[in-house]
């Protein structure tokens, strides 16, 4: 049991990296033909469809992770039935998805000319809109049968597969951007894109799982306990989406669509560089929920610890390399013109820092099933974001709708999660949490001065003095923060837990077990 679990995350791990490579790859060369073909304006109520449209996303609020939680058990009992059963439960309850979806999406077609806000009006602006809806409603088609796969810690044969598709229709959006500089027939493929994506995936599930097409049902009891989950992490997501996907939203209405622009470029970063980070602790959620299965409390807060250990190593790397060369890159990739105020630099990094600390408590979350007992914490972040971001957007603009956003968070959620999560699942006191964080915001405000004293006479105008500044930064962040945590429990348990994975991948890949 363990050596599968141990395998099966270093075989999602490293098949999440080879995409994320690709895909960091292609999305920068994208967004360069994009803004080149179309301009700024189309990028920018191109992020901001994409957040109305995560409003609407029941698939990002969650109901993925209460699928994958309800699949771990018959997993590891090998119960055919129940898995059959599951199945065509959720089968029908993401119909009911798509369906409202397509709804919800339709009614907001009124309102659009108040959410978008341009100097000129865009021409095709509702027939744009209902092509990113129709591929909103398509990625719900076959959630149900790959959630499957990620729930047994086989996600690296749907990333593989999702890799070879994005890569080929990339290519062609940007050869037809640049033939054509049509966006109707770049938003074209980009809907073939979500189906393919969806389909082929699902007849994948369909060969390795054949008892799925059985005809069998839950009990009503059963059914009850899962819509109430459901409920539950609809409440959490909701509100957690309208934090993360209202930005885009509120620079529109209260700035200007065109920021939501140049704004996206920054996002692009972060998201590249998050894709890094998450793909750690997202690969090895399935196999925390069957840590937490099958061991002890003793056992669980052991692997937390070490998981937060490496979060506070991640982030003492990333977060000081684009608060410090963000604006660089930005400056080298698209010029001075796209370049932001280092005050919002500053505001988004707080944000990053957290989403990188915070990714241990998810993936626990995520595997346990916490979210019938933190349901309600999400919305007071929710309310308390929208109100501090119009306040703090209107005084001082763009970085207040950000640091409105840390305030919301840092009030709310930052101080429940953890207590919930200690208690119920390691029986320990959460102090040693907000102990250890404390000492890593202090060690990371230290390591962003000293790497900024140290780069701050680096002139950067060519990729090759953005490359020399970025090694010195990167280098010098890494080697203080190994030094920094190389004496604490957790960076010596994670130690010895790379050494056993690398052991177990190259015994099983000694027997042509590890394919990829």
């Amino acid at each position: 049991m363990t050596q599968s679990r141990t395998v099966n995350s270093a075989k999602n791990v490293i098949m999440v990296y080879m995409n994320q490579i690709v895909n960091i790859f292609l999305q920068f060369l994208s967004r360069t033909v994009f803004i080149y073909t179309l301009g700024i304006s189309y990028l920018g109520f191109s992020g901001l469809f994409s957040d109305v449209l995560k409003l609407l996303s029941l698939a990002d609020l969650g109901f993925s992770s209460v699928m994958a939680y309800t699949f771990y058990e018959p997993l590891a009992k090998k119960d055919k039935s129940k898995i059959a059963a599951l199945v065509k439960f959720y089968r029908k309850v993401y119909r009911i998805i798509a369906l409202a979806v397509a709804v919800l999406g339709i009614c907001i077609i009124p309102f659009l000319d108040m959410i978008v806000n341009t100097e000129k009006p865009i021409p095709n602006l509702r027939l744009y809109y209902l092509l990113y809806l129709t591929n909103s409603v398509m990625s719900y088609l076959f959630v149900y049968k790959t959630t499957l796969l990620v729930a047994d810690q086989k996600n690296y044969i749907i990333v593989k597969l999702k890799t070879k598709i994005n890569f080929i229709v990339t290519i062609a959006q940007m050869v037809f951007l640049l033939l054509t500089s049509n966006f109707i027939l770049y938003l074209l493929i980009m809907n073939l894109s979500t189906f393919l994506q969806n389909i082929v995936p699902s007849r994948q599930v369909d060969k390795l799982y054949p008892e799925i097409k059985k005809d069998k049902q839950l009990s009503k009891s059963e059914s009850k306990s899962i819509l109430e989950n459901l409920k539950s992490v609809f409440i959490y997501k909701l509100s957690g989406t309208f934090i993360n996907s209202t930005d885009n939203i509120l620079i529109s209405v209260l700035v200007g669509t065109i920021w939501v622009g140049y704004y996206s470029n920054y996002l692009l970063i972060i998201g590249s560089i998050t894709m890094f980070v998450t793909g750690i602790f997202t690969s090895m959620t399935a196999s925390v929920g069957n840590l937490l299965v099958t061991e002890k409390p003793e056992k669980r807060l052991q692997i937390f610890n070490s998981e937060q250990v490496l979060s506070f190593i991640v982030a003492g790397v990333v977060v000081p390399c684009f608060c410090l060369l963000a604006n660089d890159f930005i400056y080298v990739w698209l010029g001075k013109g796209f370049v932001l105020d280092k005050l919002v630099v500053y505001a988004i990094s707080i944000n990053f820092y957290l989403t990188c600390i915070f990714q241990p408590l998810w993936s626990f979350r995520e595997a346990s099933g916490l979210f019938r007992k933190i349901r309600y914490i999400m919305t007071f972040t929710a309310v308390i974001n929208l109100i501090l971001s119009i306040v703090l957007g209107r005084m001082i603009g763009l970085p207040g709708i950000f640091i409105a956003t840390a305030i919301s968070k840092l009030s709310t959620y930052f101080w429940y999660e953890p207590n919930i999560l200690f208690k119920e699942y390691f029986h320990k006191s959460s102090k040693v949490f907000y102990k250890e964080t404390f000492k890593n915001v202090i060690f990371l405000g230290f390591l962003i001065y000293l790497t900024g004293k140290i780069t701050e006479y680096i002139s950067v105008d060519t990729w090759f003095s953005w490359l020399a500044k970025a090694i010195i930064i990167g280098a010098l962040s890494l080697v203080l923060s190994l030094l920094f945590y190389r004496k604490s429990e957790g960076f010596n348990f994670l130690i010895l837990k790379i050494k056993s994975v690398l052991k177990k991948v190259l015994a099983s890949q000694n027997r042509k077990d590890f394919k990829v």
